[in-house]
């Protein structure tokens, strides 16, 4: 199937994008992984799929195979793609791909490598925190992944949050902190709700996916000593 690709990458106030098409997934032999690929929430795409170069296929949302699912999730304007039991096969170049009005297009793309040490890891490929509280999370990279350029990124609109940013126009609710070492820590403070959704952390090209939920506060309760109150009014009453 001939299909064009077209990418675009665009600029949030406050924050860098992540630019080109040269991302690098690495996953251990065995591991597990969920792929998040938005859409156009305005103009909804008739069809939504995952094509891989490996065998030229096409597997559409909504299809759930031994290793592989591709579920549509209409109110949040994403599907998701979950590969398991990766192995060296699974090596390859993969897009999310939309079709509108008959034209199909790439939203994201990347290369999956399968290998023992992944250049970028989490501990945890899912946190959450309550609204208004903090949430950190450990990004982990291999030695040769030192100087490399440190971001947190949203899926949804590619728009990051880089280390070592001194100018006001960065987002002050997102730290990044660097050992120099083995790993960088992303703090998010001061959490709202729109904060939920997907992001990933990344060294140069290499990223990894990491799900945020933001669980709305409960209501302050206020107590009234309304006893208390009924029993001054009965005092008085006795006294007149």
């Amino acid at each position: 199937k001939i299909f064009y690709i077209s990418i675009g990458f665009w600029l949030t106030l406050g924050v860098e994008c992540f630019g080109g098409s040269n991302h690098i997934l690495t996953i251990k032999p065995g591991g597990s992984v969920t792929i998040p690929c938005h859409y156009d929430e305005k103009n909804p795409p008739q069809k939504k799929y995952w094509y891989s170069d490996n065998d030229l296929s096409n597997i559409y949302t909504n299809t759930t195979e031994e290793n592989l699912s591709v579920i549509d999730h209409p109110d949040q304007s994403l599907f998701t793609v979950t590969m398991r039991n990766l192995q060296s096969k699974h090596t390859g170049r993969y897009y999310c791909l939309v079709e509108t009005d008959g034209q199909s297009s790439a939203t994201f793309d990347l290369h999956i490598q399968v290998q023992s040490a992944p250049n970028v890891s989490v501990k945890s490929s899912s946190v959450s925190g309550h609204e208004g509280d903090n949430v950190s999370v450990q990004c982990f990279y291999t030695s040769g992944y030192q100087n490399k350029l440190k971001q947190w990124c949203r899926y949804k609109d590619k728009s990051c949050y880089t280390e070592k940013r001194t100018d006001t126009s960065q987002n002050s609710s997102v730290q990044i902190s660097d050992d120099g070492r083995s790993s960088f820590t992303v703090l998010m403070t001061g959490l709202r709700l729109s904060d939920s959704g997907w992001y990933f952390c990344s060294a140069g090209e290499a990223l990894n996916p990491v799900h945020l939920t933001v669980i709305e506060a409960e209501p302050v309760s206020v107590t009234t000593d309304t006893g208390t109150e009924k029993d001054k009014w009965r005092f008085c009453l006795s006294q007149n």
